[in-house]
């Protein structure tokens, strides 16, 4: 499982848990609330009351009472209220008396008077002094049928001479209940969904970040050009620039061990025949030899300068790892260039260029880009038998654009495929010559700074072709 994915998971399982636990707090807690709030007003409702008719029970005129005939007539009152949204058409309170021994007296619904409530809690604690309260189903276990009942005494003196209780059901505050725990759950499932957008959008840029890390990292592994993307200033961006830093070090270590010791190797040649001809030279000899062991050590020299300016440029492009401003270069100017670069030589041996060019632009820099296919050219050159063709292309095949230079020599050994592209591995000239080997591989550098792939193969019947497949192709 991705790091990006266990974090949103973990992340989301946090925020969800802790969502669900206040959620459900809430929730919980609305109702009990409510009818707390509610508990509260019917205690001073009760006690108000019973303070008021305290004069008509102490009198016997319960039944005369105008007090409690203004009580009896309060629930016949029409209303039509709005309250937060929900509307009120019925007043709900039921007031009720008992004497001094649980007996109703007065029943502002009119249904109970004379029936014994000494033993219903409101009135048999009120009786005896204490918190007389107390909730009633009317509808068996159906909780919203519940009407809460709340008593006070009436007193005279010192002394209880009834019980005043007030009622009204829970039903009447239960839609405001139901749309509160509504209003908590809709904006508790908004919280819960915008913490998960939060933990997807971070996730997504943790992922984000290190996937470019990995890309870059799977680009080192396999030895191909790659520079270090911007990464920002935080940890991940410190992971890859000391990455980077580690990288250029190692790297530069080992390229530094074998481009030493591969150099030692090539110049062993060279300077052991000027050695051996210095040293020939010393001796008495005929003009004739004596010329030719100093253009030996001329051409040996020669050749080691090849070698290093090669080396150089090779070691060049194979530290860059990227280019620095691209241009557009016309393929057909491109020719051209090469074209004149190797005039000389093609006179020299008398070989025949074919420029086969299609009016074409890629991106790149023309100066390696000139230098990748005057490679091949002279590649082409000096495996071409004198008076021969050597063919360049310049074409569009699918999404790339296909730089080609075909020889008609006798094409590549077999032996010889696998180890082309081998710093300073060189197949002998027709001429017995020898290259520096540097060519091919500066030449693959070149692509890959490009983007691009170079491929060489044996054509039939007879020759070589190497071509350069550059991605990006602009048509003019």
């Amino acid at each position: 499982m991705r790091i990006g994915l266990r974090i949103l998971l973990g992340y989301f399982l946090i925020v969800g848990l802790a969502a669900w636990f206040l959620l459900n707090v809430f929730v919980a807690q609305v109702k009990p609330g409510v009818r707390s709030t509610l508990e509260d007003t019917l205690v001073d409702t009760a006690h108000l009351l019973a303070e008021v008719v305290a004069d008509d029970v102490k009198a016997g005129k319960v039944g005369d009472s105008q007090m409690l005939v203004r009580i009896q007539s309060f629930a016949r009152r029409h209303v039509d209220v709005e309250i937060d949204g929900l509307n009120k058409r019925s007043l709900n309170y039921r007031v009720y008396i008992t004497d001094q021994h649980g007996r109703v007296t007065f029943d502002s619904s009119g249904k109970d008077v004379g029936k014994d409530y000494s033993l219903w809690n409101d009135v048999y604690l009120t009786l005896r002094g204490e918190y007389g309260a107390r909730s009633t189903r009317d509808a068996g276990t159906d909780d919203t049928s519940a009407v809460m009942h709340v008593a006070a005494p009436i007193m005279d003196g010192e002394r209880i001479i009834g019980v005043l209780t007030v009622a009204k059901p829970v039903s009447t505050v239960q839609p405001f209940v139901e749309r509160s725990q509504r209003i908590i759950l809709q904006r508790g499932a908004v919280l819960l969904g915008l913490s998960l957008l939060i933990g997807v959008a971070f996730a997504w840029w943790l992922n984000r970040a290190l996937r470019t890390l990995m890309v870059y990292i799977a680009d080192v592994e396999a030895g191909r050009k790659a520079t270090l993307p911007a990464l920002g200033n935080n940890e991940i961006g410190t992971l890859g620039r000391a990455l980077e830093a580690m990288r250029n070090k190692l790297e530069g270590k080992e390229y530094v061990e074998e481009l030493m010791h591969t150099l030692a190797h090539e110049l062993k040649s060279p300077i052991a025949a000027i050695q051996g001809s210095a040293e020939l030279m010393q001796e008495d000899m005929p003009a004739a030899e004596r010329q030719h062991f100093l253009g030996n050590i001329l051409n040996q020299n020669l050749r080691q300068k090849q070698l290093i300016d090669k080396l150089l440029a090779l070691i060049r492009v194979e530290k860059q790892q990227r280019l620095s401003a691209p241009e557009t270069v016309p393929l057909r100017a491109l020719a051209e260039q090469v074209r004149a670069d190797v005039s000389a030589r093609l006179l020299a041996r008398a070989l025949t260029l074919e420029a086969i060019v299609d009016n074409l632009i890629v991106k790149g820099d023309p100066l390696l880009l000139r230098q990748a296919v005057g490679n091949l050219l002279d590649n082409a050159i000096d495996f071409s038998p004198p008076g021969g063709v050597i063919t360049l292309r310049g074409e569009q095949m699918g999404d790339e654009t296909v730089i080609s230079v075909s020889d008609c020599g006798d094409g590549i050994p077999e032996f010889a495929r696998e180890r082309l592209f081998e710093r300073f591995y060189s197949l002998p000239r027709p001429d017995g010559a020898k290259s520096t080997g540097l060519g091919l591989p500066f030449v693959r550098e070149v692509m890959a700074l490009h983007g691009g792939r170079v491929t060489v193969d044996n054509v039939q019947p007879h020759g070589v072709r190497a071509r350069l497949c550059l991605p990006i192709v602009i048509v003019s």
